[in-house]
């Protein structure tokens, strides 16, 4: 497509380009088949064992399946998910809730994406430059995360979301040295300073794509347990929401009083959240929801904020219900 020719009608193109994964995403919803603790939830235990089976590819899953009947009758005990997701129990999954979606947004990939043309163009590139280089950062982000999805239950969540840390602080450190000796006031980027600059912001963009792009949704929603599964996602979602609109509205004002400083903010940031993964993020790679718990408990850090097993923290559950919770964290 000839350059002159986006102009007039970019905006449409834009806007009909994103309905076809929304296209994609719905047909592929209706061939998704119920997770097994759904289905267990809903009564129908002779489905969900069927589909455990067949997840596992194997019929030795008697375990496992009285673990999930157990952890769903527990989790059909509570009635205000949201009043037990404060519970000192649940602490660890809550700062996980809120932390995890707040460091996705503050890698600042989202203003990246969002306003592309506007940084490309402000490094000097021309209006179809910036257009093609925007679209070529969402290209990369969507071939990047196949990545994260053919290692990451080979190689686990930390390793991912260390190892994309580690490479985002690279890249905007790259760029912020490169913008503050090369650009600015009268200066122009040379070609290969441009190349340059383009480079190392796909490599972030392709950091983000294998590690806290994906991996930002997927350790917030392996961590609760079933009684609290739904207030979790709530609050995640609704975190990384009100970040989204914090970074988003506040983007063009940071980068006019910050100039190249701009990425050496969301460098600290990153900085920051892998240090947190590596001290208080367990490794969730293979563990069942109905025993995550307990992967809290063996924690060196979250094993002394939660409460010791012979306490009743949860007071809409019944003795019943609690002991089989107690028989729950402690198998294994």
């Amino acid at each position: 497509m000839e350059p002159k020719k986006i102009k007039p009608w970019g905006w449409r193109l834009s806007l009909g380009l994103a309905a076809a994964p929304a296209i994609f995403m719905t047909v592929g919803g209706i061939f998704l088949p119920e997770t097994p603790n759904s289905l267990i939830e809903q009564g129908r235990l002779e489905k969900g064992r069927a589909v455990l089976e067949r997840i596992r590819g194997t019929k030795d899953v008697d375990a496992e399946f009285d673990d999930m009947v157990d952890a769903s009758e527990l989790a059909k005990s509570v009635k205000h998910p949201f009043r037990n997701i404060l519970k000192m129990r649940n602490r660890p999954q809550l700062v996980m809730a809120i932390c995890m979606p707040t460091f996705q947004i503050l890698t600042g990939i989202n203003s990246i994406l969002f306003y592309a043309p506007v940084i490309f163009q402000s490094l000097g590139f021309g209006s179809n430059a910036s257009l093609y280089s925007s679209v070529m950062t969402g290209g990369v982000l969507a071939g990047s995360t196949f990545v994260s999805i053919f290692t990451v239950d080979r190689w686990g969540r930390k390793p991912l979301l260390i190892g994309g840390g580690i490479q985002m602080i690279v890249c905007q450190v790259t760029v912020s040295i490169i913008l503050a000796l090369k650009f600015g006031g009268d200066k122009e980027l040379s070609k290969g300073f441009s190349i340059l600059l383009v480079i190392a912001i796909c490599l972030f963009v392709a950091a983000f794509g294998w590690s806290w792009g994906p991996l930002g949704w997927t350790v917030p929603s392996e961590i609760f347990p079933l009684e609290t599964r739904s207030a979790g996602q709530a609050i995640t979602v609704s975190v990384n929401l009100f970040f989204t609109f914090v970074i988003a509205q506040s983007f063009l004002s940071l980068l006019c009083a910050f100039k190249y400083g701009f990425f050496l903010f969301f460098a600290a940031w990153i900085f920051i959240m892998t240090v947190f993964v590596c001290l208080f993020l367990p490794e969730t790679k293979g563990i069942p929801i109905e025993e995550m718990i307990n992967l809290w408990r063996k924690h060196w850090f979250w094993k002394k904020q939660m409460p010791p097993l012979d306490i009743n923290v949860n007071d809409e559950t019944t003795t019943e219900t609690n002991g089989k919770l107690q028989d729950l964290e402690l198998k294994n």
